[in-house]
């Protein structure tokens, strides 16, 4: 039997990502009330080359990354108006904003996203190597999958994270990274 092509095909979700109204009360809401943690913070990213909609866009953003047991927990905070997932309809405030699926090819996973016929939403490049992609599967708003291929590094830098929330006290719950 023929192992029919989906976005579930490509990985395993191993992010859930936010984008709350108000950015430091999801942080002490996730570290005080679930447990997950610490974050990491990453202020000003920028994702040049990115293209919305197929018209040119450079949002600027600060996330939040901890871990909640095995799964990586992201939390956004617009930083500038450009048009990007994260501005807009796409915009959903207190619910998941989407999950991501780390890919070996943003080239494949390109292919499969017309294949099932999703919309990309957003694309950039990341790094000198990666990609990442949002993709609308056409269910609306909150349901977004980021696909992302990773720059050298991140991998290991998760792992980092992860390995930092593994027996995590609750103290220094915010930690800067950049």
């Amino acid at each position: 039997m023929a192992i029919r092509a989906t976005l579930a095909s490509l990985g395993d979700v191993m992010q859930l990502a936010f984008v709350p109204h108000d950015f430091d009360a999801a942080v002490k809401h996730w570290t005080e009330v679930m447990g997950a943690g610490p974050f990491f913070l990453l202020p000003n990213v920028s994702l040049p080359g990115g293209r919305y909609r197929g018209e040119a866009s450079d949002p600027v953003f600060t996330m939040a990354l901890g871990y909640w047991g095995d799964m990586q927990i992201e939390l956004i905070r617009p930083e500038n108006d450009a048009k990007s997932p994260y501005r807009g309809e796409y915009a959903v405030g207190e619910g998941l904003h989407h999950v991501c699926v780390l890919v070996d090819s943003i080239a494949a996973a390109r292919t499969r996203c017309d294949a099932v016929g999703a919309e990309i939403v957003f694309e950039a490049p990341v790094g000198e190597a990666g990609g990442v992609i949002y993709a609308d599967p056409g269910t609306g708003p909150g349901t977004l999958i980021e696909l992302l291929e990773p720059q050298a590094g991140t991998r290991e830098l998760f792992a980092m994270m992860r390995d930092a929330a593994r027996g995590w006290d609750g103290t220094e719950p915010l930690r800067s990274l950049g």
